[in-house]
């Protein structure tokens, strides 16, 4: 076991915003052991610091805190309780900081699992994407425990710049996850469609960029996505797949609430659209294709 100040941690996902996370945790004196599969990601923890595991239990074995920062529910499944699974090693009061956008009912029901192995669960998505996760400016939209809170006090406050805490029951972190998610995806949506509109009619989409900054229809995604657009450039921070599966959990949520969601859904059918042209792996602002595609234009604008 660490110092309280700076808890072992074993970091299972060094993917787009992890990679950052973890890196953070490095620089703030933590002692950090990662897993993922990917060679390039392990490359660049272990470049920064880190020491790379082979499995999520390895990891785990000396840890006090494990985070988790996977893609989904299925994902977060695999790495805690599946072959060579983090809990399976992890020390007894150990702490598991979720990460990933899950669903409510998953957190909860994982709460009640890790506490029948004498764990416990810190119900933590995060928002802000790789650029945050990088400066360590990421938001948490956390709830569980005080006690949980209080050992990942130190992990908190190396990887983000707000933290809310929302209660001690699990579950309501990723319920507020859940709302984040439907305005982002809808948010990134309709910035696109404005953005392809103005294209389309003959506007100097830079200007209207310019315009729309300083106006009441913009938004914090316009602002950070539509310069992709301008740019053409779709290297990926986020990516279009991460939309088509949180706006589905989106939708999945309204249907067990039977709340009609239609704008979400009309956004995740954008999104569906834009990975089923090949389109899923680059970044998010890469669905204006869609409308590129079907109008036969370009929406991206030199610097001037």
């Amino acid at each position: 076991m660490s110092d309280k100040n700076t808890p072992a941690v074993a970091f299972i996902g060094l993917g787009s915003m992890g990679l950052g996370m973890a890196k953070n945790l490095l620089k703030h004196g933590h002692k950090v052991v990662g897993v993922d599969p990917s060679e390039a990601a392990r490359k660049s923890f272990a470049e920064a610091g880190g020491t790379v595991a082979a499995n999520p239990a390895e990891a785990a074995g000396t840890a006090d805190v494990v985070i988790v920062a996977v893609v989904n529910d299925k994902q977060v499944e695999a790495v805690l309780f599946g072959d060579n699974g983090a809990v399976s090693a992890l020390r007894k009061d150990g702490v598991v900081m979720q990460c990933a956008t899950v669903p409510a009912a998953f957190s909860r029901a994982l709460a009640e699992r890790l506490g029948r192995t004498g764990h416990a669960l810190l119900d933590a998505p995060m928002s802000g994407g790789r650029a945050r996760a990088e400066s360590g400016e990421l938001t948490f939209m956390a709830s569980g425990a005080a006690a949980s809170f209080a050992a990942a006090e130190s992990i908190l406050a190396a990887t983000s710049a707000k933290v809310f805490r929302l209660g001690d029951a699990p579950g309501i972190g990723s319920l507020v996850k859940t709302v984040n998610q439907l305005l982002a995806g809808v948010h990134i949506a309709t910035a696109a469609e404005a953005v392809a509109l103005a294209a389309k009619a003959g506007a100097d989409t830079r200007v209207v960029y310019e315009v729309i900054s300083a106006s009441a229809g913009n938004s914090w995604m316009f602002g950070n996505r539509v310069p992709h657009m301008l740019d053409d450039d779709y290297s990926p921070l986020s990516a279009v797949e991460i939309f088509v599966k949180d706006l589905g959990l989106v939708l999945n949520t309204g249907h067990e609430l039977r709340l009609p969601l239609p704008l979400a859904a009309a956004a995740h059918q954008l999104f569906l659209a834009a990975a089923g042209a090949g389109w899923g792996k680059l970044d998010d602002a890469a669905v204006v294709k869609v409308y590129e595609q079907a109008g036969d234009f370009k929406v991206s604008s030199p610097k001037r």
